[in-house]
């Protein structure tokens, strides 16, 4: 119970120069009018008594005040000491700086027992009453004597004690908000880089999917332009419509970033984002491109829970077949869409083969997007190659946790 009753409640103060600056004046300025009353209007008294040592306890009393707020409990004992032995007729030279070590520790001192313990010891001692020198000379007054001290000092005190819980409630209130706003700071800084991050998938899954298309018609279309100039002209058919469709979603994408009213009325701009539905269209465009694509949808499609999900699974085999047509030139792929009781699993299989003139620009972040796009919706991607060669992308959406 000691323990809890000497353990501070907060930090020791720590003033700034200019306060420290102030304190400094304010026991100069206490020094100067005690010895201007122990040399002057109070010499009557002092001259009874030991002059050096009355000198002695305003200056240890004065000094002591210069470090009220940094050590307020010990400043209060050492001013109550002084106090302590200044004769009563002369009690006048130490009643201030008591006065102003008592509102000290109540506002300052974290330390609560002790400083209370102290206050009451300030209040009995500057409290204690004066005995007469003479009976001829002792009137009762109105309020007596010895009481006035205990009057100014018990209000005191209690302001004192008052401003300090303001200023500790204050401080808790600041630093309530600073925390506060940091985490807001914190939560919209993840916020934007994770909607920076889905922005980057988008972009990249529409780029580098259909660059490569283009990319691979185009070659194809320059190799047999002279023998095979119908043949050519399709794929510069398929080279075109596949910009159209990067365009499309590229302004739809962009879209998100910027949205304009004047694009309200634009239908390509209010078109969804590809789906499952879609997948058909996919697969003719890789076909178109060169890859024989075989595509498998089993069991009964469920009502969905978002979009977004219908997107992902979308992205899955939109990446595995981009990656065929750059790392595995000739190969032949196969999709796999299956409906289940598990969930939504998709499948992208290819037989292998060389890599293709594209293959060196890829950088990876095509399948971590992937990982990070599934996992949103508690999703999990695995790949690998194949035991008789190829690669496998196998994806699988749990519904009922989308």
């Amino acid at each position: 119970m000691a323990r809890g009753l000497l353990r501070p409640t907060g930090p020791l103060p720590r003033p700034t120069l200019r306060k420290r600056l102030f304190d400094a004046g304010l026991a100069v300025a206490l020094a100067v009018v005690s010895t201007w009353y122990t040399m002057g209007d109070g010499y009557e008294q002092s001259h009874r008594h030991s002059m050096v040592g009355l000198l002695d306890l305003v200056f240890v009393a004065s000094a002591a005040l210069a470090w009220r707020r940094r050590y307020p409990l010990t400043v209060l004992w050492t001013v109550m000491a002084a106090a302590a032995l200044t004769p009563d007729s002369v009690a006048r030279i130490t009643f201030y700086h008591c006065v102003i070590a008592a509102y000290s520790a109540a506002a300052y001192s974290p330390y609560r027992a002790p400083t209370l313990a102290g206050l009451v010891g300030t209040v009995a001692l500057i409290g204690r009453p004066d005995t007469p020198r003479s009976p001829y000379a002792y009137f009762e007054p109105t309020v007596p004597t010895q009481y006035v001290p205990l009057l100014v000092s018990v209000p005191l005190v209690v302001a004192a004690v008052g401003l300090r819980t303001w200023r500790r409630r204050a401080a808790e209130t600041r630093t309530r908000l600073t925390t506060v706003q940091r985490e807001q700071t914190e939560a919209l800084r993840r916020a934007v880089e994770h909607e920076r991050a889905r922005i980057a998938r988008e972009l990249h899954d529409v780029v580098t999917h259909n660059v490569s298309v283009m990319v691979i018609q185009a070659g194809a279309a320059r190799t047999i332009m002279e023998t095979s100039p119908d043949e050519a002209r399709e794929a510069l058919l398929a080279v075109e419509a596949g910009g159209r469709a990067a365009m499309g979603e590229l302004r739809h994408v962009m879209g998100l970033l910027t949205p304009d009213a004047d694009d309200a009325d634009d239908a390509e701009s209010l078109a969804p984002q590809p789906g499952l539905g879609q997948l058909g269209a996919l697969v003719a465009r890789m076909r178109n491109a060169g890859l024989p694509v075989e595509l498998t949808v089993t069991g009964t499609p469920p009502r969905l829970p978002s979009p977004a999900v219908e997107l992902a699974a979308y992205r899955v085999v939109q990446e595995a077949l981009t990656n065929i047509v750059k790392h595995a030139a000739g190969a032949e792929a196969r999709v796999r869409v299956s409906y289940g009781d598990k969930g939504l699993d998709v499948e992208v299989t290819d037989t292998g083969g060389p890599p293709g003139p594209a293959a060196a620009t890829g950088n990876g972040r095509g399948l971590i997007g992937l990982r990070e796009r599934l996992a949103v919706y508690g999703g999990t991607l695995r790949t690998g190659p194949r035991p008789l060669g190829g690669y496998r992308v196998h994806a699988l959406i749990p519904l009922e946790h989308s």
